[in-house]
């Protein structure tokens, strides 16, 4: 499509077409449990000659301490920094040369350990699946270096406005209930957490008989339950672990809490409250209700939001389930002078669903939408995997899985009218709003919230019942915002001559790019590229890609890799990775909000707006040597610097710091081979060093603006 009609056309405002139902065809699998109690599920895939392993574990950071939330979360990303028979650098390098991956990681109620290998390695897999689960070694030196990068990746998220209203919304909603702890912790909390934490937790909790193990690949099933068995059969139970519940969430009840971020532009908006957990009967309908709320496609919040009023990019509902709770929360953001205006409708969209029957077209859109995707979360036998693992470790009946489409076909009008008069509250929401309070506190009384508490984002404290630091906060208390970081602010505020300088470079950069007029008039960026990336040992990998980006913050990367297509998207907050088939792990939130804040023409117009101020840098040498001018900025709590041609004053460089594994990392990445296109300078090659070696090198195939994109470029696909 050409870039002129794709103007006329964009943003695109119908649903998509719901996808035809086809049959849907499970690989075989099997379930087994050992005789110390571990649950093994194996699914036979014989495309690739290779195997992927999840160990699931049925502890998260909702087993933290109470005064120390993030033990599990340290504690997961420890267990392959080291264990008792292999060093950190042991375990990279036995992975790296077979070509495998190994990765840690804890949510909530649970950790895991993945891994994929050849099937060649299987048995190499399975030991260090094995060894990483059992045995860590917690070393000290590895918790101080793992505490510093959390440490540092904390100061990341309190920049980040959707990161405060999701802690503070879960806060809000659970109150001191285990669901309502931060799983990464708090700067105070981690400072606080000691070996002897890690040691217990890990005691307490991984046990066989407390785990559940998926394998899947080429491999037949006696193949799989015999590597179990001979490698997973000899871990000792431990009867001592006992899964209960913890006590009840406290009632929903109205209460609206700003988190004041002084010149903030924009709003972000948590409204919402308990719901059911996942087990739950009415789950399926409630769902459903929340889809029809603000679920993909053209939704209620959506089309009152953007598509009547024009006040948002996209609004969202969700049913967030847990083992033993869930709430529903719709979000969304806005520009401050709307903020009030969107906080009403939204309520009113919760009230309007409470009352009203749901049409019969507006229904069969929400289960045309669910059931024809369906098939997408269990194509690849990775997906049907997690599947089978969500099911058994939600206590559901696995013939669920068979059924699904049956079961949302089934629910009626009656059904949403049912869960939604029985489960929604739209008088005790709870509320949350991130951003510029000076700016919208007057708009909140005539919106029907006259009563509201207002807390500086420098005094933020989770462990405070009204969110408050105190003069003096409790040793071993929950602080979320560092004292320090509004007088760092405040420092790093560039003087007069270095702000005129720097304005300087951000319009010559903008002119050689294009024009400001030009770059405001971007909306949608469609490329397809050559990816080379290469390995620490020299051996390197092609594959093509195909990105999408809608400014100002969502993106969607397909990648095509021999398993299939691998695809990441980031919606304003929201990240996940398909595969994976659920939200995107919190780290991984992170990097993508990362990449999108770094991301060079959003940085280039928001200096040019004067909402971020770089400081100018005189002389910066690159990797190979040469040298220029530099913008340095602050951004999501991280140092970026974008490096411009002397002559041209074409960005030539970006350049920041992300924790590694040995520690934190150099990234440069390089544009070179400048082209025009639509009178914007696009470059068509990247090359990315880490620490000065070359890990990845792109080259565009093509690239387009403002193609007109469909309802559903962005749209999270269901677990």
């Amino acid at each position: 499509m050409s870039s002129s009609s794709a103007q006329t056309s964009w943003p695109s405002e119908r649903p998509p077409r719901p996808l035809a139902a086809r049959d849907v065809k499970f690989p075989p699998y099997e379930i087994r449990t050992l005789k110390n109690g571990l649950q093994v599920v194996v699914v036979l895939h014989h495309e690739q000659p290779a195997v992927s392993l999840r160990l699931l574990v049925r502890a998260g950071g909702a087993l933290d301490p109470d005064q120390k939330p993030g033990v599990a979360s340290l504690a997961a990303t420890l267990l392959d920094q080291g264990t008792t028979t292999m060093s950190a650098e042991e375990i990279a390098n036995a992975v790296d040369s077979v070509g495998g991956g190994l990765g840690t990681g804890a949510g909530t109620d649970l950790s895991f350990v993945n891994a994929v290998f050849m099937k060649d390695s299987f048995d190499l897999a399975l030991r260090l699946v094995s060894d990483v689960a059992r045995n860590p070694a917690f070393a000290q030196a590895e918790i101080d270096r793992q505490r510093q990068q959390r440490l540092s990746g904390l100061q990341v998220s309190y920049d980040d406005p959707d990161y405060v209203a999701d802690v503070v919304f879960d806060r809000l909603v659970y109150g001191f209930h285990p669901y309502g702890k931060p799983d990464s912790g708090t700067p105070a909390s981690l400072a606080a957490i000691t070996r002897d934490d890690l040691v217990a937790f890990h005691k307490a909790n991984f046990a066989p008989n407390n785990a559940i193990l998926a394998i899947v690949g080429d491999l037949t099933a006696g193949e799989a339950f015999a590597g179990a068995e001979r490698v997973f059969g000899d871990w000792a139970r431990n009867d001592a672990i006992k899964v209960d519940p913890p006590t009840d969430a406290p009632p929903p009840t109205r209460r609206v809490v700003v988190i004041d971020r002084p010149g903030a532009v924009q709003t972000e908006i948590r409204v919402g409250h308990l719901a059911v957990p996942r087990k739950h009967p009415d789950y399926m309908a409630l769902d459903i209700a929340s889809k029809i709320l603000g679920g993909e496609g053209s939704n209620r919040l959506h089309r009152v939001l953007r598509s009547e009023r024009g006040l948002t990019y996209g609004a969202s509902a969700d049913l967030e389930t847990l083992k033993f709770a869930g709430d529903l929360v719709a979000e969304t953001d806005t520009r401050s002078d709307a903020t009030g205006e969107v906080l009403r409708l939204i309520v009113d969209e919760f009230w309007r669903l409470q009352r009203d029957r749901v049409g019969a077209g507006e229904l069969k859109g929400a289960q045309d939408y669910l059931a024809g995707s369906f098939p997408l979360t269990i194509e690849t036998p990775s997906a049907i995997a997690l599947q089978v693992l969500n099911a058994v470790f939600f206590g559901l009946d696995l013939n669920e899985l068979e059924t699904y489409r049956d079961r949302v076909n089934a629910v009626t009008a009656d059904d949403i009218q049912r869960v939604a008069r029985g489960y929604l509250r739209p008088d005790r929401l709870s509320i949350v709003l991130v951003g510029d309070a000076s700016t919208f506190a007057s708009q909140l009384a005539s919106a029907g919230f006259p009563q509201f508490e207002r807390v500086p984002i420098a005094e933020l404290d989770l462990s405070s019942a009204d969110f408050r630091r105190r003069a003096a906060a409790p040793v071993g208390g929950a602080r979320l915002m560092p004292a320090a970081l509004s007088e760092r602010r405040e420092s790093q505020e560039p003087a007069l001559s270095e702000r005129r300088e720097s304005n300087g470079l951000v319009d010559r950069a903008i002119a050689a790019k294009g024009g400001l007029e030009r770059l405001r008039a971007l909306r949608t960026v469609k490329a397809e590229a050559t990816t080379r990336m290469v390995l620490p040992s020299g051996a390197s990998s092609t594959i093509e890609t195909a990105s999408v980006i809608e400014y100002p913050e969502r993106f969607r990367l397909d990648l095509v890799t021999p398993s299939g297509v691998l695809r990441q998207v980031y919606d304003g907050g929201r990240a996940w990775v398909r595969g994976a088939g659920r939200q995107a792990a919190d780290l991984v939130a992170h990097e993508m909000k990362a990449s999108v804040d770094r991301d060079v023409l959003r940085l280039l117009l928001r200096a040019s707006d004067r909402e971020l101020r770089p400081r100018p840098v005189d002389d910066v040498m690159l990797e190979d040597g040469t040298r220029g001018p530099a913008l340095e900025y602050l951004v999501g709590g991280q140092t970026v610097q974008l490096v411009l041609d002397p002559a041209s004053s074409l960005v030539v460089a970006e350049r920041y710091v992300v924790p590694g594994a040995e520690g934190d990392q150099r990234v440069e990445e390089r544009f070179a081979d400048y082209r025009p296109v639509e009178g914007v300078m696009v470059p068509f090659t990247t090359t990315i060093r880490r620490n000065g070696r070359i890990v990845l090198e792109r080259r565009l195939k093509s690239i387009a603006f403002n193609v007109a994109l469909p309802a559903d470029a962005f749209a999270r696909e269901r677990v």
